[in-house]
């Protein structure tokens, strides 16, 4: 029994398989087919239909990686069946070749000279003059490749680095040459140019110019920077032309590193090292530089920040002081305003009391209560001045007595004061 959907009785041979799987069968004349997605009955009189073995399409054992990128090409599974040489040896054949190809990849068979481009599905082989050629992807690809040394035109060695970046469109030309992968094709050609056009770079040029791809270009300054610049694009052109022969669109090229070799590498060594320390100190040179500046506009920011404190305070005190001179003054404004009003009001209040005194004067109209009344003024006066106060007549010789004597009495002061 291969699996539960095979069923195998006396000759008759029953099997049965779903979706997405296949039974490799052989007839007694050893030819092989393949059932899929359907039923096979059988029942042979000589011989037998053996069931070979039950393949899940989807889900293949073997996976097939470019060897560079590890990008996946595809899955593959071989049906392989036993013969017998002789008596005492058995080999195994293949009979089935399954193969799942993901989207945008693609399979080169091949059946003598002739080349077959099987695209992206699940599809099985049992031909046995077809093989597989190989699996190819039709996606973006790139990898960093050092090369072997290469000599500048002053004999020196360097072994350089580079950059690609291709896309195979025409997986046909690639086969059709003999290479198997697209790196193959293009690391001959690749070595055979970049060979040519640091033979004609001196090893003082490599030096200056780091890289020889398109994203150091020179400033225009150094007269060998068109030179090379005209070497770049000689490489890119053809290389581009030379990937195309093969059904390769190269998309970049560039030298992203070199290094030289012998005594020089050494030489530069040291050079190196020594370039490194003189930036290591003028980093740290500038440093400390930099703290110290750093510093400096800590300290004014502080005392910035002190000053700006203290204009503010002093603004808050003028404002404060100006504040309570403005209340104090507006106190002292209110506080006149009602001390006048009060005066205001007392003396209508007097006057009116007088007023009113004296109309009750008017109406006393018996003498002898108007005597009584001069009499009770008198007395007044005599309590408010004292009892020894004279009092002279405001008309009359009496009036007349006291303005005489207060002209000798003036007139005497202002002869003392002339003495």
């Amino acid at each position: 029994m291969v699996s539960d959907t095979v069923i195998e009785f006396q000759g008759l041979t029953v099997v049965q398989v779903s979706q997405n799987q296949a039974a490799v069968v052989s007839d007694p004349q050893n030819h092989i087919f393949v059932i899929k997605n359907s039923g096979f009955v059988a029942f042979a009189i000589e011989g037998t239909y053996d069931v070979l073995s039950i393949v899940d399409q989807t889900h293949l054992p073997g996976v097939v990686k470019d060897r560079l990128t590890g990008v996946t090409l595809g899955w593959t599974h071989e049906v392989k069946m036993k013969s017998k040489i002789s008596a005492r040896e058995e080999r195994e054949y293949v009979v089935a070749t399954f193969l799942n190809i993901p989207a945008n990849n693609c399979a080169i068979l091949q059946r003598g000279d002739d080349l077959e481009l099987l695209s992206a599905g699940q599809s099985v082989v049992t031909n046995p003059s077809v093989t597989l050629r190989g699996l190819f992807t039709l996606g973006e690809n790139q990898l960093e490749m050092p090369t072997k040394d290469i000599f500048t035109r002053d004999q020196v060695p360097v072994s350089l680095t580079i950059y690609l970046k291709w896309q195979l469109t025409e997986p046909l030309k690639l086969t059709t040459h003999g290479y198997n992968t697209p790196y193959d094709a293009l690391r001959d050609k690749t070595q055979s140019i970049l060979t040519q056009i640091v033979a004609h770079l001196d090893y003082s040029a490599m030096i200056k110019q780091r890289s020889l791809g398109p994203d150091n270009m020179e400033d225009g300054t150094d007269p060998s920077s068109a030179f090379l610049d005209a070497l770049r694009t000689r490489a890119m052109d053809e290389m581009h032309e030379a990937a195309l022969e093969y059904g390769i669109v190269l998309k970049d090229l560039a030298v992203i590193d070199r290094q030289f070799k012998g005594e020089i590498a050494s030489t530069m060594d040291k050079l190196t090292t020594r370039a490194l320390q003189a930036q290591v100190e003028a980093a740290n040179v500038d440093r400390e530089n930099s703290n110290k500046v750093k510093q400096e506009e800590g300290a004014l920011a502080v005392a910035r920040i002190k000053a700006q404190s203290a204009n503010a305070q002093a603004d808050a005190e003028a404002y404060k002081i100006v504040t309570a001179a403005k209340a104090q003054a507006q106190r002292t404004k209110i506080e006149a305003e009602a001390h006048a009003e009060a005066t205001r009001l007392a003396a209508e209040a007097e006057s009116e009391a007088v007023r009113i005194k004296a109309k009750a004067d008017e109406q006393v109209l018996d003498q002898f209560a108007r005597d009584m009344q001069m009499r009770r003024i008198e007395i007044q006066k005599v309590q408010a001045y004292g009892s020894k106060t004279v009092f002279v007549p405001a008309e009359g010789a009496g009036a007349q007595m006291g303005n005489a004597m207060a002209i000798g009495m003036a007139a005497g002061m202002g002869a003392d004061a002339r003495r």
